[in-house]
């Protein structure tokens, strides 16, 4: 066996498997079980779900001698995957008191030994492969874990802070908003082939991108505070029928976890004043779109995005730095970390899309219809996780995860 394949790979489980519980060091067991609504999952179901991913579909496969932790887990943690079979209803996952938090280590314990022993003694390019996919999906639910118990932490009436000892950074004065040319023509877009990505990356593909111009950096509080305050919400004119009537139903009137008086937000740090240069987050699609009319432009093709960003080398405010909330950044274009960017681009299949084989098929591509792309990763994303092919994806409605935007518009000028 070639241990200079294996061992990377052994350390590399062993970083992300730790990462997701040192995530959770300032959170009490009790935090751990709340459900706040069913877009959310409680912070044990995240580390149970990624350890049973990592069981059922590598150790079941691939080890002879790995032992299942309890049988009922293939039921109580299975996401979405129905041709593995059924599963405990997503809404509810929030009354599971059992198992604890305690026995979810326990059994992160027990798969992470099997699975150190199955790196150690199979090199197999099916193991390496579903590792691989494997880590990125915790990393996804690293990323969800944050964000699920802020707004978990939003419905207390006291706001407390996740982590009050996060870094809060200087303010910084954001300028005039101002635009660069897009490159026009036929564009390739998709991942380029190059180490891991997900299956609804590719195929690589030719694009054609018209005249634009793009945004130089993303939208501010300060800037979506004026959309607000020139009655934004209140203009039909300047909303899709969809947007305007989850608007009147949710009587939707600023960010979520804006105070009602604009000038404070709600963070994974506590409540803090709103710093009104840093970029504007936890807005829907609609909302993006509403205020794209109201400043006489258009939200970017997820393809003028992903060639604005292709050359750029991968860096930003993302999970590493510690701050877990989008801040102003006067050097910066901001095309990675802060926010995951709401594009134009409804969530579709690639000319030419190909699911994984069998059940990890379901992975991306049963979720292509009525959901919106989004891009760049956001201050809670991993940095060896995101890349300028990343797609993701949420309904137009989805406020919870940090999403913000930056505005294009049509021409050269």
């Amino acid at each position: 066996m070639d241990r200079n394949v294996t061992a990377p790979l052994a350390s590399q489980f062993r970083n992300v498997r730790e990462q997701s519980v040192k995530l959770c060091a300032t959170l009490s067991p009790e935090d751990t079980v709340v459900q706040s609504m069913p877009d959310t999952s409680p912070t044990k179901w995240h580390l149970a779900h990624t350890t049973w991913f990592f069981e059922h579909f590598i150790l079941d496969e691939f080890s002879g001698s790995h032992r299942q932790f309890n049988d009922d887990y293939d039921f109580l943690f299975n996401s979405y995957y129905y041709s593995v079979g059924q599963m405990h209803a997503r809404p509810r996952r929030g009354l599971l008191s059992r198992p604890t938090f305690a026995e979810i280590l326990e059994y992160r314990e027990h798969v992470d030994t099997s699975m150190q022993e199955l790196l150690e003694q199979n090199d197999d390019t099916d193991v390496i492969e579903r590792v691989v996919l494997g880590l990125n999906h915790e990393q996804q639910h690293q990323e969800l874990l944050l964000t699920d118990i802020k707004h978990v932490l939003s419905c207390n009436p006291t706001l407390p802070a996740m982590n009050p000892e996060l870094e809060v950074p200087t303010p910084v004065l954001a300028g005039e908003y101002t635009y660069s040319r897009g490159r026009s023509g036929i564009r390739p877009v998709g991942a380029r082939g190059l180490g891991f990505c997900f299956d609804n990356e590719l195929p690589r593909h030719d694009a054609l991108l018209h005249e634009h111009m793009i945004g130089d950096r993303l939208v501010s509080n300060g800037e979506f505070r004026e959309f607000i305050e020139d009655g934004g919400y209140s203009d039909s004119n300047l909303w899709l029928s969809d947007g305007w009537a989850t608007l009147k139903e949710r009587g939707w009137d600023r960010p979520l976890y804006w105070s009602e008086g604009r000038d404070a937000e709600f963070t994974l740090g506590g409540q803090r004043e709103l710093d009104a240069s840093a970029p504007v987050c936890h807005v829907s699609y609609y909302e993006a779109d509403a205020f794209a009319r109201w400043a006489g432009a258009r939200l970017p093709s997820e393809f003028e995005w992903e060639d604005a960003a292709a050359e750029l080398p991968v860096e930003g405010n993302l999970l590493e730095k510690n701050i877990w909330h989008p801040v102003a950044n006067a050097s910066e274009q901001q095309f990675f970390g802060d926010v995951w960017e709401w594009t134009s681009s409804a969530y579709l299949p690639y000319p030419g899309f190909k699911p994984l084989p069998g059940s990890l098929g379901e992975y991306n591509g049963k979720f292509m219809c009525n959901q919106m792309t989004v891009r760049g990763g956001s201050c809670v994303t991993a940095r060896d996780h995101i890349r300028d092919s990343y797609r993701s994806f949420f309904y137009p409605d989805a406020r919870w995860q940090f999403l913000g935007f930056r505005l294009a518009k049509d021409g050269d000028a």
